[in-house]
């Protein structure tokens, strides 16, 4: 869980137990139980929302590992065939075979 997320909720639990306790005491502030209610409604949807967050992260990570690996790979085949063709094609030819890289 995102560090700033986490404290939001940790805040808006701390709040909504102190307005619960003055609100069964009298003394409510102007806030109702509907409202308390609605901002325990939210920090349960943060939370959900924060969770598959965490989830998407986790597997974006992964792929992002894979793709990093399949980039490497294309650029080590990339430049082994461009050193082929540098070695074995004089430097006029090279564009010809897509290597546009000069002596």
């Amino acid at each position: 869980m995102a560090k700033t997320i986490e404290a939001q909720i940790e805040k808006s639990r701390n709040l909504v137990a102190g307005l619960r306790k003055h609100l069964s005491s009298g003394i409510g502030g102007g806030v109702t139980t509907a409202e308390i209610e609605e901002m325990e409604r939210n920090m349960v949807a943060l939370a959900a929302a924060n969770e598959e967050c965490d989830k998407l992260r986790a597997e974006l990570s992964v792929k992002v590992k894979n793709m990093n690996q399949l980039l490497t790979t294309a650029k080590t085949v990339y430049l082994e065939h461009k050193r082929t063709i540098k070695n074995c094609y004089p430097q006029e030819q090279w564009a010809t075979f897509g290597v546009p890289d000069k002596r």
